[in-house]
C-alpha cells in the first residue's frame, strides 16, 4: 500500500488500531511517559472481540498505551503479554553517558529519574493478572529484547499449530526507535554501519523469522500478515530516523508524519500488487472482525471510524472502501484526503528551530484561514497549494468535513486520558 495511514505518533496509532476509533474518540492523544496512565479502560478492543469470537490472543513487545493496570494488555482482551509497557528511550535516556552525561554523571539526577513512578522492567502478564517483572531494562538488556520477543512469538505460532482455535498475534518490536542498540549479531551489518540502519536489518530478520514459523508449521496459507509503522520518522533524532519522499515527520499531519509503509500478505488470497487505495490502520478493526466471521461484533454504542476493507484486499484489483481520510493533530481536525487531493486547514510547522510541543515533537501550530489544497501525485512534498485552480472540489470537501464533525455531536468523544500522572 502506498497510501497507508497511521496517526501522528505511536500511542494514538496503536489505540486506534485496537479500537477502530480516532484519537479524539478514545482519548489517547499523545504518548504517555514515565508512569502516566493510558485510556483503554472502557474502550472495546479488537483483541477483546476476537477473544469473544473464540480466538487466542497474544501481545508481544512494546505496548505504550498506559501503565495503569486497567489499560495493560492482559486487561483489554489479550490472553498473554510478554514485553514492556512504555517506549525504549524511556529506559535508556538516563543510562547512556554518550547522549545523557548530565544525568549519568549526576547522582542527584539519576536518583530523581529512578524515583519517577514508571515500570523499569519488561514484564510477563496473563489475562486478568498483575504483571510479573522479568528483568530490568538496562542498555545491554534492551539490545537483546527484540530477539527474545521474536522467539516468544515463534513459540506461540508453533504452539497454536497444534490447536483448533484461531489466533491473533500483536507483535510490536522495540526498534527502530531512538536510541538504537541493535543485537550484537547485527551491529555493523548495514552499509552505513549505523545503529539505526543495523536495527532495520534486525527488524527485517524478525519479520522473516515469524513468516518462516508460519510456513514450517503449515499455517501460512490461512494467516493474514500486516507489517507497518505506527508513525513517520522522528527527524528530531536524526540519524536515528530515515528521510521519506514526503514533507515533515512524526508529530505532524504532513504526509511524512502519517503516511507509512503498509504490507498485507495472505498466501493464495491476496494477489501480489501495489495499490494507492486509501487504508487507515484503524480499518483493520472492522476488516479483521469481518474476516473472523464476526462483523456483528463491531460496537453499536459508540462511533467507530473503521471501514471494512475485505473486498479491497481480497478481490482482484479491489478498490478501497475508504473515500475520505481524516487527519487529526491531537485536538485539531487538520486535513482531509480524497483521491489525490489533500485539503489542509491546520498543520504543525516543520522548522527545526521552533518550540518543542507536548510529546517531544518540534513545531508550532499553524492555521490556514482559507485552507490549502495539495495534489499529492504532482506535489508529494506539499509545497504548492492548488486551491485556486480546483475550487470545483470545495463543496465536496466542505460537506465531508461537516459530516465528520457532526459525528462528534451525535457521539461525544471521551476526554483525553493521559493528562494526569499516576499517583
Amino acid at each position: 500500500l502506498t497510501s497507508c495511514y497511521s496517526e501522528p505518533s505511536c500511542t494514538p496509532s496503536r489505540a486506534s488500531l485496537l479500537t477502530g476509533r480516532l484519537p479524539m474518540r478514545h482519548g489517547l492523544l499523545v504518548p504517555p511517559m514515565y508512569g502516566m496512565p493510558g485510556g483503554l479502560a472502557g474502550e472495546t478492543t479488537l483483541s477483546q472481540l476476537l477473544s469473544e469470537a473464540g480466538y487466542a490472543t497474544q501481545a508481544v513487545g512494546k505496548w505504550h498505551m498506559g501503565e495503569n493496570l486497567e489499560s495493560q494488555p492482559q486487561n483489554v482482551g489479550f490472553d498473554d503479554f510478554f514485553g514492556f509497557l512504555s517506549v525504549s528511550d524511556m529506559y535508556t535516556e538516563w543510562r547512556d553517558p554518550y547522549f545523557f552525561p548530565e544525568i549519568v554523571y549526576s547522582d542527584e539526577r539519576t536518583s530523581w529519574v529512578k524515583n519517577e513512578p514508571f515500570n523499569k522492567c519488561w514484564v510477563h502478564a496473563q489475562r486478568g493478572g498483575e504483571p510479573r517483572m522479568v528483568e530490568e531494562v538496562t542498555i545491554p538488556v534492551l539490545s537483546r529484547l527484540d530477539d527474545e520477543w521474536a522467539g516468544y512469538s515463534e513459540r506461540f505460532i508453533e504452539r497454536m499449530a497444534g490447536e483448533k482455535r484461531p489466533w491473533f498475534l500483536y507483535h510490536c518490536t522495540r526498534g527502530a526507535h531512538f536510541d538504537n542498540y541493535p543485537h550484537e549479531k547485527f551491529r555493523g551489518k548495514s552499509p552505513s554501519k549505523h545503529p539505526y540502519k543495523d536495527t532495520i536489518i534486525e527488524l527485517d530478520d524478525i519479520v522473516g523469522r515469524l513468516v518462516r514459523a508460519l510456513e514450517r508449521t503449515g499455517q501460512l496459507d490461512n494467516t493474514l500478515v500486516f507489517v507497518s509503522s505506527d508513525n513517520g520518522p522522528e527527524m528530531e533524532t536524526w540519524p536515528d530516523a530515515a528521510f521519506t519522499p514526503f514533507r515533515c515527520a512524526k508529530g505532524s499531519t504532513w504526509e511524512g508524519g502519517v503516511r507509512v509503509p503498509g504490507i498485507l500478505y495472505w498466501k493464495g488470497m491476496i494477489e501480489p500488487r501495489t495499490s494507492d487505495g486509501l487504508l487507515a490502520q484503524l480499518d483493520l478493526f472492522a476488516t479483521l472482525l469481518a474476516l473472523a466471521g464476526a462483523p456483528e461484533r463491531v460496537p453499536g454504542d459508540r462511533y467507530v471510524d473503521s471501514i471494512d476493507q475485505t473486498s479491497f484486499l481480497l478481490a482482484p484489483d479491489g478498490l478501497s472502501n475508504r473515500k475520505f481520510h481524516y487527519y487529526w493533530l491531537t485536538v485539531n481536525l487538520s486535513a482531509l484526503r480524497v483521491g489525490e487531493y489533500k485539503y489542509m486547514t491546520t498543520a504543525i510547522s516543520d522548522d527545526s528551530t521552533d518550540v518543542v510541543n507536548p510529546g517531544g515533537f518540534t513545531g508550532v501550530l499553524q492555521q490556514f484561514p482559507y485552507g490549502r489544497l495539495y495534489n499529492l501525485y504532482l506535489d508529494p512534498k506539499e509545497t504548492h497549494s492548488y486551491l485556486i485552480r480546483k475550487l470545483v472540489y470545495i463543496e465536496v470537501i466542505m460537506r465531508a468535513l461537516a459530516r465528520h464533525r457532526a459525528t462528534f455531536q451525535k457521539w461525544p468523544n471521551r476526554p483525553p486520558q493521559v493528562t494526569a500522572r499516576r499517583s
